[in-house]
């Protein structure tokens, strides 16, 4: 078995603050780390990793998540329970015509709450999806990174998912190829674990990603894209 996603993580300025506030909205438990706190997904649902930093957020993330909604009613009571826990409405050039509602939670991650009736995201669970900017060239990296099909492959859009369904790990360079390089550090990543560090991070390597440096707990890297992503011993 090679190397598996285990969450997504961010960089926040509060992470207890962020993982009450998914956990509550997820309907998950928090295990407190060193410096942050995991929300640990399952075979079908991606986890998700706060961890308190003081770096600053440089151009617009490069990723936010997608919840769905199974009726208007269960739409309108997310967003409700997601403004009772401290998220807010913000703008980021939707239309009025939108059906889907976009939120940031309370240290300004962006979500989008997702109208129902969304037959792309049927099946997949609560958190539908990680959206990501970036080029087709990298969807195709982490489809063979972490062995996941690719369930959509259209006018520069990819999306992978994992054998099991669940959340979709989706990429989209919004008409530009390739995608804007990151400015400055990357304030969210992918967490990976594998049973075999040395041997996945040659691998990885070998598919396109760049090696940057060895920290003590693992191997940190950038996919074809520019964006850094970690590896850890299971």
């Amino acid at each position: 078995m090679g190397a598996r996603l285990e969450a997504v993580t961010f960089d926040v300025t509060d992470a207890a603050a962020a993982a009450a506030f998914w956990a509550a909205l997820l309907e998950r438990e928090v295990r407190t780390e060193s410096g942050g706190a995991f929300l640990p997904g399952d075979g079908t649902q991606v986890g998700l990793r706060f961890v308190s930093s003081d770096t600053e957020q440089a151009g617009r993330p490069r990723l936010h998540l997608h919840l769905t909604s199974g009726s208007l009613e269960l739409q309108q009571r997310t967003v409700e329970l997601a403004l009772r826990l401290g998220g807010r409405h913000i703008d980021v050039g939707q239309g009025p015509d939108d059906t889907h509602v976009v939120l940031a939670d309370p240290v300004g991650n962006e979500l989008c709450v997702i109208e129902p009736g969304n037959n792309y995201l049927a099946g997949t669970g609560v958190l539908g999806e990680v959206t990501c900017d970036g080029t087709r060239a990298v969807g195709l990296f982490w489809r063979d990174a972490l062995g996941w099909p690719l369930v959509w492959d259209h006018d520069e859009q990819t999306a992978i998912q994992s054998p099991f369904g669940g959340t979709k790990i989706a990429w989209d360079s919004w008409g530009a190829s390739p995608a804007k390089p990151s400015e400055g550090p990357n304030r969210q990543r992918f967490d990976l674990v594998t049973p075999d560090l040395l041997s996945d991070a040659e691998r990885l390597v070998s598919l396109g990603a760049t090696r940057l440096a060895d920290p003590p707990d693992g191997v940190a890297l950038a996919d074809p894209d520019g964006n850094e992503f970690r590896v850890h011993s299971d």
